[in-house]
């Protein structure tokens, strides 16, 4: 990954999650929680959740950091990841996998003792990085190779490499259509891969989407939601590829995540230090109903699905002169997890 609107809607939250809606006429959804202290040096990029196991995974430099979401705490980490950006998990093997952008590599990791299994080779960089349960496939996606490495997660091995004829960023599985989807940053498109044949199938403009990074699914109305670097998050027909609607959301989107119980869609804008918050109306309707401030920087975020909560990866600047336009520089030691519950 790469490094407007009011409050007009509360969510109505109930213990069984089918029936979390929400409700018309309030205000924030969402509100702050809790910060998770991290520090250690490094960048960070993609966020992952284990909503059974209650487990954060936290890239950050050259491992991955491990909260138990229950007690907030860390509760180990992933060793020797230099360059990591992704972390995918395969639930169901016991199996992590993390995209090492600066070694050209992918770690197969043992989720219960956090010990590194293997590593497989890919392209250059790989960076955003998924798993397809019904094959029991690993996508990893090379930002300099523009392809995509597939790595049967059970034996270890790559399987094929897909040409992207562009810099893949953020990417999304649909089983049960056979399909993957994944945005073309360089291009404004999204390519479409058949998860049986691993050929590309469709390439679809995302316009007036420009440079694409992050992508959510709704697997149930068949809709991707992407974050574009000209502040817009458009809903996409997965069946199609057309554009069916957009919203405003901040500078520097770099996360996009679907709620299906909430029907909620979300957008961290780094530039802006804010994450956008809209609901789906409709399946060609979306309707911004939160601007939630977070932290300048926090453009990656997860959600879990079980609780709801949203976390936001950020760490602390140096302060800078008004109107000054030299880059920010983060103050080390600082970095953390900022947490957002619903409001009940």
């Amino acid at each position: 990954m790469r490094n407007m609107t009011r409050a007009v809607a509360l969510l109505a939250f109930f213990l069984g999650p089918a029936s979390v809606q929400p409700a018309r006429g309030q205000d924030s959804p969402y509100k702050f929680s809790k910060e998770i202290v991290i520090g250690g040096e490094g960048g960070w990029d993609y966020l992952s959740v284990d909503p059974a196991a209650h487990r954060l995974y936290v890239t950050h430099g050259t491992k991955i950091v491990v909260i138990d979401t229950q007690t907030n705490k860390i509760a180990g980490e992933v060793a020797d990841t230099p360059g990591v950006h992704g972390f995918a998990l395969a639930s169901d093997l016991g199996r992590g996998f993390s995209s090492n952008g600066r070694e050209n590599k992918v770690s197969i990791v043992d989720l219960k003792t956090l010990k590194t299994l293997q590593k497989v080779d890919t392209a250059e960089n790989p960076d955003a990085i998924l798993y397809e349960p019904s094959r029991k496939e690993v996508y990893a996606f090379n930002g300099r190779g523009k392809s995509a490495t597939v790595i049967d997660a059970q034996g270890g091995k790559v399987v094929a490499t897909v040409p992207l004829e562009g810099k893949p960023e953020t990417a999304q599985a649909d089983s049960k259509a056979g399909k993957v989807y994944v945005n073309i940053e360089d291009t404004n498109a999204i390519k479409v891969i058949d998860i049986a044949t691993h050929k590309v199938t469709d390439t679809w403009s995302i316009a007036p989407g420009e440079s694409a990074s992050g992508m959510a699914i709704d697997l149930a109305q068949h809709r991707l939601f992407l974050g574009c670097d000209n502040k817009l998050m458009l809903m996409v027909d997965s069946t199609n590829g057309k554009v069916v609607y957009s919203v405003p959301i901040g500078d520097g989107v770099d996360s996009n995540w679907f709620d299906p119980a909430t029907k909620l869609a979300f957008s961290s804008n780094g530039g802006a230090g804010t994450v956008t918050i809209a609901h789906q109306e409709s399946p060609t309707v979306l309707k911004v109903i939160q601007t939630l401030k977070t932290a300048r920087g926090g453009r990656t975020m997860a959600l879990d699905p079980a609780t709801h909560m949203i976390y936001v990866a950020a760490t602390d600047y140096e302060p800078q002169p008004a109107g000054s336009k030299d880059r920010p520089k983060a103050i080390p030691g600082t970095f953390k997890v900022l947490v957002y519950q619903m409001a009940k």
